[in-house]
């Protein structure tokens, strides 16, 4: 089950794996699905300027999950500080591949000059909180209430990790 760089190509199995969230979960509030194109352009988006954009692939080479970072504010003074995210195909939770994508991620963001990491989740999520806190996160804010989908209000929890 290896963990590598996003390939051209990969972008139709990471469309369908957001797809499930966007459709059926709050855990992102993108409340729209999007293409193979409008995802490949995005990927590349975070690609071109450095940022870490990982999948994980199974033995039959099928992308099972992906993980990224970026910035997480646009004014320069955010520059040492990246925003993560991860998510796995529908029903591969909990076999430690969530984790595994982290950290590989993490390694990265630790040869460059990244000082701050942050995972934004929408609350509650136990597996999300979970794995932040596993991964040595801490939550340093909670905003109730920010976001609305399917028909009610979701907090957002800011989880940070320190590298440097």
């Amino acid at each position: 089950m290896p963990i590598r760089p996003y390939r051209d190509g990969d972008e139709a199995a990471i469309a369908e794996i957001y797809r499930h969230y966007i459709l059926h979960t709050t855990v992102t509030f993108e409340e729209a699905a999007l293409t193979p194109q409008a995802m490949r352009e995005r990927i590349l988006g975070y690609v071109d300027a450095g940022h870490p954009w990982l999948v994980w692939e199974d033995d039959a080479g099928t992308v099972q999950g992906y993980a990224y970072a970026g910035k997480f504010h646009h004014r320069s003074a955010y520059r040492h500080t990246m925003e993560m995210s991860v998510y796995l195909r529908h029903g591969q939770q909990q076999r430690g591949m969530g984790r595994a994508l982290y950290t590989a991620v993490l390694d990265h963001l630790r040869q460059t000059d990244c000082h701050a990491v942050l995972g934004i989740i929408a609350l509650p999520n136990a597996a999300s909180e979970a794995l932040h806190r596993a991964m040595g996160f801490e939550q340093v804010a909670h905003l109730r209430e920010v976001g609305f989908k399917f028909g009610q209000w979701i907090d957002v929890g800011f989880f940070e990790k320190r590298l440097g």
